[in-house]
């Protein structure tokens, strides 16, 4: 009669709640948006989360050079914070592998997942799709562009205005930043984001790590 530590007839109320709760749509990347995420699906189950692709560090970064994918890291994240967060696949997902590991060091087995869901299903926006799947996600996470984008940004240090490409190189250099643009700077978004957009009764901004 109970489901977790709810009765069930409780937890199906809420269920129909959820799933009757407005069209959200939340875009961002890093911990914010996977934070603001966990928070929304206890209101509704209509959720689309936007990721932006231009993470370039860590096991993201070696996967994108190394592999040619959009950086799953964020979408990871995403799609975590939309599971059921006590899940033993959601922790499993979250995984990450440690300096005894040697060549897998610093990659979350949900990157890897991800990465070799795009090669078995044909396209990364499928991998998300099936990665949903397995772990029964509220809502859903697309990527704002296919497009492979590098974030640039003028920085004003001691000795003038600089040129930095890399969002990871952008966040170690300092100083004071004057503009943000990306690489190439006209890119198409995924048609299924301007579909969510389109569609949401509220639309927020959930920012970065």
């Amino acid at each position: 009669t109970r489901q977790g530590s709810k009765p069930v007839a409780q937890a199906l109320v809420e269920h129909r709640q959820r799933e009757r709760g407005p069209k959200i749509v939340a875009i961002g990347g890093g911990t914010g948006l996977s934070t603001l995420l966990r928070s929304l699906k206890h209101h509704t189950a209509n959720i689309t989360a936007i990721v932006t692709v231009a993470d370039d560090g860590g096991s993201s970064g070696r996967l994108r050079r190394e592999m040619g994918v959009l950086p799953p890291g964020d979408f990871r994240n995403c799609l975590a914070a939309l599971a059921d967060d006590e899940s033993l696949t959601t922790q499993l997902f979250q995984y990450r592998f440690t300096p005894a590991q040697k060549d897998l060091d610093g990659h979350a087995l949900g990157n890897l997942f991800i990465t070799a869901m795009a090669d078995i299903a044909g396209s990364f926006e499928q991998a998300l799709i099936e990665s949903s799947r397995v772990l029964a996600i509220t809502g859903r996470s697309v990527p704002s562009t296919l497009s492979d984008v590098t974030l640039c940004a003028e920085v004003r240090n001691g000795v003038g205005v600089q040129q930095i490409e890399g969002e990871s190189d952008i966040t170690h250099f300092g100083g004071s930043i004057e503009r943000v643009f990306l690489k190439p700077d006209r890119i198409r978004a995924y048609p299924e984001t301007i579909r969510a957009i389109l569609d949401a009764d509220l639309i927020v901004m959930g920012p970065g790590s």
